[in-house]
């Protein structure tokens, strides 16, 4: 296991046992972000570094049930809060990194990441086995329940110059890995960036 991958379990690994009860009002703005897939009755979406499964009932609710959800993480302790919250009825949870994911390829219509992006150990590489899984016309939502700035206040640090989340940084990286930016929003209350798999 690589060092970033151990270091990113352990971070999450200590907060799981109380992450939904840190953040218990999220629940409308993952709903909203959900949405702004419009996501159809069938449809197969992958919940990608899931967590605690927040994003899952809204997804589910997206793709009815004959659609496939699938919430991964690498985290066990995340995809335990998962299933205390009873959220793996929503979705079938996989223990997994996103470098190498167990699906096929083209085998999704979206994948929706909340807060990913800034744990990626090599975000193109990623980002690409991201796009790998979805079908050419298919979507990815990057997400956080706070802006840019609203989470670097939150942390108490300035945002860094280097932040792979800002829009000069974040379009070329999603063109690099097979993806096409198709709209960004970094407000105080959210941090929604949207792109369609090229075909």
């Amino acid at each position: 296991m690589n060092e970033d991958r151990t270091h990113t379990q352990e971070f999450f690994t200590a907060r799981a046992a109380d992450w939904d009860s840190r953040f218990p009002d999220d629940g409308p703005v993952y709903a909203a972000a959900v949405a702004e897939l419009a996501l159809h009755e069938g449809d197969r979406v992958l919940d990608a570094g899931c967590g605690t499964g927040r994003a899952l009932p809204s997804l589910r609710a997206a793709v009815g049930p004959s659609g496939v959800v699938v919430g991964a993480d690498l985290t066990p302790a995340m995809l335990e809060a998962a299933v205390r919250a009873g959220r793996d009825e929503d979705g079938q949870l996989v223990l997994t990194d996103v470098s190498a994911l167990p699906l096929r390829s083209g085998s999704l219509d979206a994948v929706f990441a909340a807060g990913l992006i800034a744990h990626l150990p090599r975000p193109a590489e990623n980002l690409r086995e991201l796009a790998r899984v979805v079908r050419p016309g298919g979507l990815l939502a990057l997400f956080h329940p706070l802006g840019r700035a609203a989470l670097a206040a939150r942390q108490g640090r300035q945002i860094a110059p280097d932040d792979l989340r800002a829009r000069p940084r974040l379009a070329p990286l999603l063109a690099d890995s097979g993806w096409r930016m198709t709209s960004y929003v970094d407000e105080d209350t959210r941090f929604l960036a949207l792109a369609v798999r090229e075909r």
